[in-house]
């Protein structure tokens, strides 16, 4: 680490902690919580884009190129590209028209305060556990560069992400989300460039030397469980995360919330797609480059690797067997350094083995910047990885703050609101340290539970798809009663659960359709089942049809610039 890089960090951090001080003043709860519906279309796009794509992003697009194939951004794409009318015209309408604070908001007056309630919990557990896992996810790498200790890294940037949303509240995070945007686009584009300034043979040397002789990289629609990366898994998984997080997630909703008006929230969603189509090809291409040239350069990879071996064996994590490395009798029962450095240097082709073996691919990237960022521009990368995990903390306390304030306590306790503004945002602040500390701690622990990713998306496939089966069924299913949504959803959210346990060798993607599936068939069967009363009916009136009839013009514009009076459409009794 150059002077220049910590100057690098220094500046990116103060920026930051400076706009929550900055928007901190004159606060009160409307602004906290949705910047008095004032935020323009580029700062909702950018927002959401930075919100969702997180620090798990930034890795696993680049060690998923590098380490298997291209299968898992290219489905991606073709995934998020096929949400967003959807969201664009089907999810911002309703939340805009019916002027919700958050989105299980609309499930009260589609069903009931305790579908409401059960949504909004969802949303929480859900949260919660991506937060951790996608904090320590980028903090390894950050870690690795630096040469700070892991647990150092999780606590003093959760505490800068913590100190900005509490003073600054959701204007303060959706301007630090655009600063971020910024940083890590700059920062895959310097990468990008570095890495194909050194490849001798340019793009096309690239792709040759990654393509030769590996087979479906680019699909592969065997209908295996347990295929890693396999295209339909992707496919159907990401199509229903990606429409989950930004359609019944809090964290997108709020965003689309906070904007000036329906047309700003729709083209804020177009925004968003365009950064995802810019962002993802650039990071599958940085994992196809870093192949390339970790491949025509496997010695610079040894010391990463001798370091996994010897580690692992004095933590017993792992046992070293004579065969990996095409040896006989009781070798390495004590791993010595030179000794394996020379076993690698001699066999570069098992080096590319064991980089896939040990689950080294997140730490290519990492290490062609240790080896070949020039001063500053490692601090830019480190700015880049500290903007993911800031981002992904604050967005996720503030919305769960707004939850558990909005569909918690206004709809069950409404007399433990504070009597004053001021208390009420000193309220607000105390539970977003609260939930940020909590964040932070899961964080620090979050690897005994094994692989980031497959923790990563069992817990927000659980969770995730029964939320959205709830919003699609209230959308589009007149006749599905309160008590079949309600127990369909709660029984499907804990047999998927169980099911990440009790089925291990699935790929993680898989447990989304599950989730989903089964939320969708129990709530409509048990629906059948059970009576569905006149307050079921009346409700029905909240579905997307109606609702866009009852907040239309003559002309088919909506009332109210999209965001109408209450009289024109009921509350919910």
């Amino acid at each position: 680490m150059h002077a220049l890089d910590y100057a690098v960090i220094t500046a990116y951090l103060l920026l930051t902690v400076g706009l929550g001080v900055y928007f901190g003043r004159h606060q009160t709860r409307s602004e906290f919580f949705a910047a008095n519906n004032s935020m323009g279309w580029l700062t909702v796009g950018l927002s959401v884009m930075a919100t969702l794509f997180s620090s798990n992003s930034f890795a696993f697009y680049p060690a998923s190129s590098y380490g298997d194939s291209l299968r898992l951004g290219l489905m991606s794409l073709v995934a998020f590209l096929l949400i967003t009318p959807l969201v664009l015209w089907v999810f911002i309408p309703v939340y805009a028209r019916l002027k919700v604070q958050t989105a299980y908001e609309y499930l009260e007056r589609r069903f009931h305060v305790s579908v409401r309630c059960l949504a909004s919990g969802l949303f929480v557990l859900l949260r919660i556990g991506w937060m951790a896992s996608a904090t320590y996810a980028a903090s390894v790498v950050v870690s690795g560069i630096s040469g700070l200790d892991q647990t150092v890294v999780i606590i003093g940037l959760g505490v800068a992400a913590i100190f900005y949303t509490m003073l600054g509240g959701l204007r303060a995070v959706m301007w630090t989300d655009v600063v971020q945007f910024f940083v890590f686009s700059t920062t895959i584009a310097v990468a990008l460039g570095l890495l194909l300034a050194m490849e001798d043979d340019g793009v096309s040397g690239v792709f040759g030397t990654y393509f030769d002789g590996r087979p479906n990289l680019l699909f592969d629609w065997t209908p295996s469980v347990t295929l890693k990366y396999g295209s339909w898994a992707i496919l159907l998984g990401v199509f229903l995360e990606a429409l989950s997080a930004t359609a019944a997630d809090q964290v997108a909703v709020q965003r689309f919330i906070a904007s000036r008006s329906e047309r700003t929230s729709q083209i804020g969603g177009l925004i968003n797609l365009a950064g995802f189509w810019l962002i993802v090809p650039a990071l599958l291409m940085i994992g196809v480059g870093l192949f390339g040239y970790f491949k025509n350069r496997p010695n610079e990879l040894v010391p990463l690797l001798v370091n996994r071996v010897v580690d692992d064996f004095n933590s017993g994590e792992r046992t070293i067997h004579a065969w990996d490395f095409d040896q006989t009798g009781d070798w390495l029962t004590t791993p010595d350094r030179e000794q394996l450095a020379a076993f690698y240097e001699a066999n570069p082709k098992r080096v590319e083995q064991h980089m896939r073996e040990f689950k080294l691919a997140d730490n290519a990237m990492p290490e062609f910047v240790k080896l070949h960022f020039p001063p500053g521009l490692k601090g830019l990368f480190l700015a880049a990885l500290m903007a993911a995990i800031m981002s992904s903390i604050d967005s996720g306390v503030h919305s769960i703050t707004t939850a558990l304030i909005v569909d918690f306590r206004d709809r069950l306790a409404p007399r433990w609101a504070p009597s004053t503004s001021s208390g009420e945002v000193l309220t607000i602040r105390t539970l977003i340290i609260v939930l940020g500390s909590l964040t932070i701690a899961l964080a620090c622990n979050v690897n005994s539970l094994g692989d980031v990713f497959a923790v990563s998306k069992k817990l927000t496939a659980a969770f995730g798809g029964p939320l959205l089966a709830v919003f699609l069924l209230g959308l589009f299913v007149r006749h599905c009663s309160t008590v079949g949504v309600f127990a369909g959803v709660l029984i499907s959210a804990g047999i998927t659960l169980g099911l990440t346990f009790w089925c291990p060798t699935w790929f993680p993607m898989w447990f989304w359709p599950v989730g989903f599936g089964l939320a969708m068939i129990l709530s409509l069967a048990i629906s059948a089942i059970a009576p569905f009363s006149a307050a079921d009916a009346g409700h029905a009136a909240f579905s997307f049809r109606a609702v866009m009839a009852a907040t239309s013009g003559p002309a088919g514009k909506s009332t109210s610039e999209g965001k109408p009076s209450s009289d024109v459409v009921p509350e919910a009794g």
